[in-house]
């Protein structure tokens, strides 16, 4: 009895035993034997000898894959708000998945200041330079502080994970106050 394609209960994806996989792909047998050997050598694959015959299980761990960041957002309010991006993904796109009030009214396109965050300090270090066109305009922006930089250029990476970002008590939309733009 093969089990299920995937295995909800531990965020794991499971790809069947080696020899079902075997049977069904003869050709691209040695592909298979690679991928394995790769995988498990950035230790997203687990393989371990199965109970129910004498082939082995092979496992993915999906989020070592994937490259989850932990991020944690503190509303003006002080409400931390712990959610989760992929490497790539950047803060304003973050917030406003999860529905947290950053307006971002440009789009991210570097021409307003309503997604300004205060970044933790430990975090600092790890985010790039910001570009003269990020500093220009946050001089423009309302409550600046040392460690403010606009969410719509943070780029998550793994060397992110769980950074804390906090909202300023409030932004200053240049084109029309009061606007909220759908997120997209």
């Amino acid at each position: 009895m093969e089990p299920s394609l995937i295995n909800k209960s531990n965020n794991n994806l499971f790809l069947g035993s080696i020899s079902h996989i075997a049977k069904n792909i003869t050709s691209t047998r040695n592909r298979i034997r690679n991928w394995i050997f790769l995988l498990t050598r950035r230790n997203a694959v687990s393989i371990r000898p199965s109970k129910v015959s004498t082939v082995f299980l092979v496992t993915i761990n999906v989020y070592k894959l994937i490259k989850i960041v932990n991020v944690i957002f503190i509303d003006k309010r002080g409400k931390k708000y712990a959610v989760q991006g992929k490497v790539g993904d950047n803060v304003l796109y973050l917030a406003h998945k999860y529905g947290i009030e950053m307006e971002g009214a440009c789009e991210a396109s570097l021409a307003c200041t309503t997604c300004h965050v205060y970044v933790h300090h430990d975090y600092l270090n790890k985010l790039s330079v910001p570009e003269d066109k990020e500093e220009d305009l946050l001089d423009l922006a309302p409550f600046l502080r040392e460690n403010s930089r606009l969410g719509c250029q943070i780029i998550l990476t793994k060397e992110l994970d769980g950074i804390q970002l906090e909202l300023p008590k409030a932004t200053r939309n240049f084109y029309v106050d009061g606007h909220t733009p759908t997120p997209h």
